[in-house]
């Protein structure tokens, strides 16, 4: 049976508030409607489009949460922080981060996005980069969502904290990086007897 606009225009807020990053492509598909269609829906029902949610979200959530640089300068979107333990980065590849020939994603988006994903989730006003293992497992192309991982392992035997990243776009694994960060209270996250 075919839902009304209005039911479809309730339902589409109710899934939008549960869940505020489903893209529109989700929602489509969701509701059997066109894409056109959910953006109508939206632009009617005053919601912003999946990239303003994201920012909103972030800026009332960890703007004064990440302390070892400005919020801005992450890049990618971060979606969820926990300070010394874990974070999450959206980076949707456009245009501006492929080659023009193949439409392939520069490497250096990514490991910026890894990069300073591992910067944001150090309780720190200082944290930096010491040493990187990275390893590139597919490329990534121009339209496709990369989503960042970051958990902190802890201190090695250096004293720096360990950060790993593994960047997905799907369920894919598309890059793997362990950063040794260094900030300046001179200690790292104790690793607990389990190694989380």
């Amino acid at each position: 049976m075919k839902r009304t606009k209005a039911e479809r225009q309730n339902l589409l807020k109710n899934t939008i508030d549960e869940t505020p990053f489903i893209t529109d492509e989700d929602l489509a598909k969701k509701f059997s409607v066109s894409i056109q269609t959910i953006r109508l829906d939206r632009l009617e029902l005053s919601i912003p489009e999946l990239r303003q949610r994201i920012k909103s979200v972030a800026t009332d959530q960890w703007n004064e949460t990440v302390k070892a640089l400005p919020l801005e300068e992450v890049i990618g979107e971060i979606i969820d922080l926990e300070l010394d333990k874990r974070a999450i980065s959206i980076l949707d590849i456009r245009e501006e981060h492929v080659f023009s020939r193949n439409k392939i994603a520069r490497g250096h988006h990514l490991f910026a996005q890894a990069n300073s994903l591992a910067v944001a989730v150090i309780n720190d006003e200082l944290a930096l980069t010491s040493k990187t293992q990275l390893k590139f497992t597919r490329q990534v192309r121009e339209g496709e969502r990369v989503i960042a991982k970051a958990i902190v392992e802890g201190n090695n035997s250096k004293g720096l904290t360990v950060v790993h990243v593994n960047s997905f776009v799907g369920e894919e694994k598309v890059f793997m990086g362990t950063f040794q960060m260094y900030h300046s209270s001179g200690k790292g996250v104790e690793i607990n007897e389990t190694g989380n």
